[in-house]
């Protein structure tokens, strides 16, 4: 944790711009130049009384440069709220903007383009795939775009995330960490909008994962990047510049630049019985 810890100390990028502004405004609140905002966002799976309500009118401007993180019990929306975000699952009801754009009407063809080009995912699993070298799988974005994998930029990228060297080695030569520096890699790759995490740590021990998280501090603080994560992890969110909880589909509470402790006892706090039946 020393990386966040120093940064916030010294005032410097993020606790001089980006933290203050949201602070003042709030997480839900009206943002300049927004990375992504969603409006009266609902999703509802099923109908009549065994109706599921898995987000219930959700209200949120993230601006751009922010590192936002996701908490809540299990089946309090997180998932969803995700996948709506990102383009990956249409909402009910409500508006989804990404980068200024309005996604919530786009065709599935125009949807899936924008997020090739436009947006990054980082996931538990990776993702990669094996029979690729480490370089392939960065560039694949690029290649599912239609565009020319752009070979000096991946070893740029490679190079960011502590791979300098490494892009023609395969997947499985690799550790679990190593393969996570190439998830990022390939979600930074074509400069998007923002980058999507779901749970990016899940399957790493603590050193690895503090190091995987301080490179998304690092891709927010140095390249500029949008990070959204959700987590169940308190010290994975204490690297973010706000949590954002959700309980029973509706964003309830925010911390700004907390440690990992204080989030903890928010969560514990969404334990009780009143949140126990909360929407998948």
């Amino acid at each position: 944790m020393g990386l966040r810890r120093k940064r916030y100390e010294d005032g410097d990028a993020v606790g001089s711009t980006t933290g203050p502004a949201v602070a003042r405004q709030g997480p839900t609140g009206p943002v300049g130049d927004c990375a992504v905002e969603l409006r009266g966002v609902r999703r509802q799976y099923g109908r009549g009384a065994s109706a599921v309500h898995a987000l219930r009118g959700i209200d949120l401007a993230l601006p751009r440069g922010s590192f936002t993180a996701v908490m809540g019990p299990s089946g309090s929306g997180k998932s969803t709220f995700l996948q709506c975000a990102a383009g990956l699952d249409r909402p009910s009801g409500g508006t989804v903007s990404l980068g200024g754009t309005d996604i919530t009407g786009m065709s599935e063809n125009k949807l899936t383009a924008l997020r090739r080009s436009r947006l990054g995912f980082v996931f538990q699993a990776f993702n990669l795939l094996p029979s690729l070298t480490v370089e392939q799988n960065v560039v694949l974005p690029m290649r599912l775009a239609g565009h020319r994998p752009d070979r000096r930029r991946a070893a740029a990228v490679l190079g960011q995330v502590g791979l300098d060297g490494l892009g023609r080695r395969r997947p499985g030569q690799l550790s679990g960490g190593q393969q996570q520096r190439v998830a990022i890699a390939r979600a930074l790759v074509t400069r998007p909008d923002v980058v999507f995490a779901d749970e990016p740590t899940g399957a790493l021990d603590t050193t690895t994962a503090a190091e995987v998280l301080g490179l998304l501090r690092q891709a927010v603080d140095g390249l500029g990047a949008t990070v959204v994560m959700v987590t169940h992890d308190p010290a994975a969110a204490a690297w973010s510049d706000r949590v954002l909880f959700l309980a029973d589909g509706s964003i309830i509470d925010h911390l700004e630049r907390a440690p990992a402790d204080r989030i903890a006892a928010r969560m514990a706090s969404l334990a009780a019985p009143s949140y126990s039946g909360a929407a998948a």
